[in-house]
């Protein structure tokens, strides 16, 4: 079901971007090309999503897409931080993207500048966040602005954050200079519109005790409810560089 998805709304946004290419050459005085369906490139990239690589077309001076892949366990933040808690993070990515890459000084005789391009797209978004924090024995730290002591046995929570069965919106800013006719580098940062994503925490072993009277547990379900409800978790920042090979 989740292929289905995706490739349903992969092929509307090619066919959206082939027919704006369309109509733009057409509208220039040329005629369309079917040769420009045959992919320009490749390209290999890393970044905050994961690495992997992309399969490049140029329909005409303005306008090219990018059909890619990112995954694996990169991670450029080790840690998630909320309401002064902090988790040890572990990311599993998994990203398979459709842009349409907009040039607008394509047919522009300065290299530098039509180098520039916006892109905007989908992407599939299915990645996990593992996360961790381990406090030693008899030591006070907080959960959700809350002070607690750990037990002799120290505490223990573990959790996990999801961003499950997304297909997202994505809007962004490259930069991709060639060095020559056939070699290149790119450099892009950008967005996709997640959602909140689902999160749970959780208290793996050991404890904690408060002079207070407050609840570890349910504090920790609050700091869940944070991190689903707060707005800074409904986008994912994106940033990756990369080198691109044309023929």
């Amino acid at each position: 079901m989740k292929i289905v998805k995706y490739t349903a709304a992969v092929a509307a946004l090619t066919v959206s971007s082939l027919t704006m290419a369309d109509s733009g050459v057409i509208q220039s005085g040329s005629t369309f090309d079917k040769n420009q369906l045959i992919p320009s490139g490749v390209r290999a990239e890393v970044g905050t999503t994961g690495y992997g690589g992309a399969i490049l077309w140029s329909i005409n001076p303005y306008v090219g897409l990018a059909l890619g892949y990112n995954g694996g366990d990169i991670s450029w933040s080790d840690d998630l931080k909320v309401n002064g808690s902090k988790y040890d993070m572990d990311m599993d990515n998994k990203t398979a993207y459709l842009n349409a890459e907009i040039r607008p000084w394509g047919a522009s005789d300065n290299t530098f500048a039509n180098s520039f391009y916006v892109a905007a797209g989908i992407g599939y978004i299915d990645n996990d966040y593992d996360l961790d924090r381990r406090v030693g024995s008899s030591r006070n730290f907080s959960v959700n602005g809350k002070d607690f002591q750990s037990t002799a046995d120290g505490a223990h929570i573990a959790g996990s954050m999801k961003y499950d069965n997304d297909i997202a919106p994505y809007v962004g800013l490259g930069i991709a200079p060639k060095f020559n006719k056939n070699w290149g580098v790119f450099g892009e940062v950008g967005a996709y519109y997640t959602g909140n994503p689902k999160a749970s925490l959780r208290v793996v072993s050991g404890g904690a005790t408060s002079n207070a009277g407050y609840n570890l547990e349910e504090e920790l379900a609050h700091e869940e409810r944070k991190i689903q409800d707060k707005s800074r978790y409904e986008w994912m920042p994106v940033g990756k560089v990369g080198v691109n090979f044309y023929w």
